[in-house]
């Protein structure tokens, strides 16, 4: 249920409650009220009957001498004093009832005895109830709309706040609350949340900043004498230090590199160079360069069941797209395959998605979670790593407008999925009946 529901309903509660409360007190007031004066009446109706009574000898003003419905709380009253009491039964129009009496002599002398009829009074009351009733069902119907109301505002506002927190929480750091929640009059909870959230997206932002800062300094300063160190291994006789140097400072180029590669992308400086592509091919050669024992299906397609056969096929899927870029991706996600995981491993083409699935441990909770960070490789089981090919991958994703999913198989591995968005609806088929342009701009 809605927030602003969730209100009204505790308002509508609140003033159902308040108005029941009002209603039997006034309703218990009236009516002692109503026995008060009625009792008050009694008594001085069997006061002003005695008199003329004792003077005429003759009961006057209603009163009767020993009626037969005198109550028997009063027919036998001590002394000379005047008394009352209430009848509670009903004879047609007439009770409940409050009855006075008064012995007209000593002890064993008749009872003077006068009956205050309640009806009309308690008919009032019953009138009362019923237009207090109406008028908290008429105040209910006004105020409820009123509430609404009121808690919508408040629920908009917070609705403003979650979707600039959910925004920041997708990596747009220059999100703020201020411009969603409009001028703000006075200060209230949802005002100290929003600015709350905008805090927090400052401190956060000067954190990533200076983080990404951080490896892009660190990238440059390094590659050159990286470089050197390359250069330098040329000049060392051959033989297995050799060879083993030359891997190391190869490695170490190839991590300055990477972090190259997410300095820009940090950064926002990369743009895809597209061309129109067979997707298969791309994922094919993609592999390939890998070097690693890798099964590449295409399905979809019967001629295109095997990567020798990709090239054959009449009904290759072609996309819009960076192949650099494309390959960058396909790549990482298989060397991390072999990596973390263990084969056999598919990489599996279908329309514009790309899967790579190992049969390993697979991700592990916390990269499903959060998603993949540089230098973490996640549980120890997935083995070593500098933790930048996901990252590389995921974010390279983004400049082609990709969504990049990772999960984990039902029966054990890590799947990697890559979706690509369709092309333009004026680039599906070849214009004038020319062939697509299959040529990649150079990396």
């Amino acid at each position: 249920m809605p927030l602003r529901w969730k209100i009204a309903a505790l308002a509508a509660a609140t003033a159902c409650l308040v108005a029941l409360a009002v209603g039997v007190l006034v309703h218990v007031w009236t009516a002692m009220d109503i026995r008060s004066r009625a009792e008050m009446d009694a008594t001085n109706t069997v006061y002003s009957a005695m008199d003329v009574y004792r003077r005429t000898g003759t009961p006057a003003g209603g009163a009767e001498l020993d009626p037969a419905e005198l109550p028997a709380a009063l027919r036998h009253p001590a002394g000379a004093d005047r008394r009352v009491a209430y009848d509670g039964r009903i004879e047609g129009n007439l009770g409940p009832s409050v009855w006075g009496a008064q012995r007209v002599g000593g002890p064993g002398s008749p009872v003077l005895a006068v009956r205050i009829n309640m009806s009309p009074q308690l008919h009032d009351l019953r009138r009362l109830d019923a237009s207090m009733a109406v008028a908290s069902l008429v105040s209910l119907a006004a105020a409820l709309p009123l509430a609404v109301y009121g808690a919508a505002l408040i629920a908009r506002r917070l609705r403003r706040v979650a979707e600039t927190a959910a925004r920041i929480s997708g990596g747009d750091l220059d999100a703020r609350t201020g411009p969603a929640l409009g001028p703000a009059r006075g200060r209230d909870e949802v005002t100290d949340i929003a600015a709350t959230v905008d805090l927090m997206a400052d401190s956060l932002g000067r954190r990533l900043r200076i983080e990404r800062q951080f490896t892009a300094d660190v990238a440059h300063e390094l590659r050159t004498p990286v470089g050197g160190l390359l250069a330098a291994t040329d000049l060392l006789p051959p033989g297995e230090t050799e060879d083993l140097l030359r891997a190391r400072v190869r490695d170490l180029r190839g991590l300055v590199e990477d972090l190259l590669e997410i300095s820009r992308l940090d950064a926002g400086a990369e743009a895809p160079v597209r061309a129109r592509v067979p997707l298969a091919a791309v994922v094919a050669e993609a592999v390939a360069r890998t070097g690693l024992d890798t099964e590449v299906a295409v399905t979809g397609s019967p001629a295109a069941e095997h990567v020798e056969h990709v090239e054959a096929a009449e009904h290759v899927e072609h996309v819009e797209t960076d192949p650099r870029r494309l390959e960058r991706i396909v790549g990482n996600l298989v060397i991390n395959a072999h990596r973390h995981g263990r084969t056999p491993v598919r990489v599996t083409v279908e329309g514009l998605t790309v899967v790579v699935r190992d049969h390993g441990p697979g991700f592990p909770a916390d990269l499903l979670l959060d998603g993949p960070r540089r230098f973490r490789t996640g549980a120890a089981e997935r083995g070593t790593g500098h933790g930048l090919g996901l990252t590389i991958a995921l974010g390279q994703a983004r400049v082609l407008g990709a969504e990049l999913r990772l999960d984990n198989a039902p029966d054990g591995g890590a799947v990697a999925t890559l979706r690509l968005p369709p092309p333009p609806t004026d680039a599906r088929l070849p214009r004038d009946g020319a062939e697509p342009d299959t040529r990649r701009p150079r990396p």
